[in-house]
């Protein structure tokens, strides 16, 4: 069983809770890698099911992690070698220190919604609906959203850069941005908002989530990338 699940939360003490996690996976046998930052947790963690509810349950046991939900995703091998909890600047490095996404998220849409937002060709208000992929150039060259704006980034740290040229043409229409768990897009569609995109929203749950309610189907093209040995999904969920 693998998970993947993210939280912006504000967090003290990170050695301590670097050791705590360290200790919880080792004993029962995970492999994968926890992010730690002030700004919050990261995760892609896999091993047998049991022991990942186990180590998950654990976790969110603790205030900050209360209700954490994870995505989940099945393979026939665990797709990662080693274990690692790592402690970070960042857990998603935008190098923005004003954009801080546990003091407010920006609007989300749920898969569901942007799948009819695409199909009808426009939001529930009339606006002219963009899709905007905020994930690097190799990630969109495995598949994207059908006709979503790309930036052509080779790291994420370059989007606000990136927004800063193109966001006068995107002021009047509605601008879905997307990634593809949904941690990068909680501070993307922030950086859109500052920028003065009024109509600006992240995809909740990112790809990953959009997959699991409408099976990426019909206005997905590909596969998508995630960052373990399984190299990229399916729409399915399949390596």
């Amino acid at each position: 069983m693998n998970i993947a699940a993210y939280r912006f939360v504000p967090l003290q003490n990170l050695p301590v809770w670097q050791a705590e996690l360290l200790q919880a996976a080792q004993g029962l046998g995970l492999k994968g890698t926890v992010l730690l930052a002030e700004e919050g947790i990261n995760l892609f963690l896999a091993g047998p099911e049991a022991e990942v509810r186990l180590w998950l349950q654990g976790l969110c046991q603790h205030q900050p992690f209360a209700g954490l939900r994870a995505k989940e995703s099945w393979s026939e091998q665990v797709p990662f070698k080693r274990l690692r909890v790592k402690i970070k600047r960042e857990i998603i490095r935008m190098n923005q220190a004003a954009v801080v996404p546990a003091a407010g998220r920006a609007p989300a849409v749920e898969a569901a919604t942007l799948a009819r937002w695409l199909a009808q060709g426009h939001d529930d208000h009339g606006r002219p609906v963009v899709t905007l992929d905020t994930r690097n150039r190799f990630e969109v060259d495995e598949g994207t959203f059908e006709g979503a704006l790309d930036w052509n980034l080779s790291k994420f740290s370059d989007f606000p850069q990136a927004l800063a040229q193109h966001a006068q043409s995107l002021r009047d229409k509605t601008v879905v941005s997307f990634c593809t768990g949904g941690i990068r897009c909680e501070k993307a569609a922030l950086v859109m908002q500052e920028a003065g995109l009024k109509h600006a929203y992240q995809l909740e749950g990112g790809i990953l989530q959009y997959f699991e309610d409408t099976d990426g189907a019909p206005h997905w093209r590909g596969r998508c990338v995630v960052f373990d040995e399984r190299g990229s999904l399916d729409a399915e969920l399949r390596a």
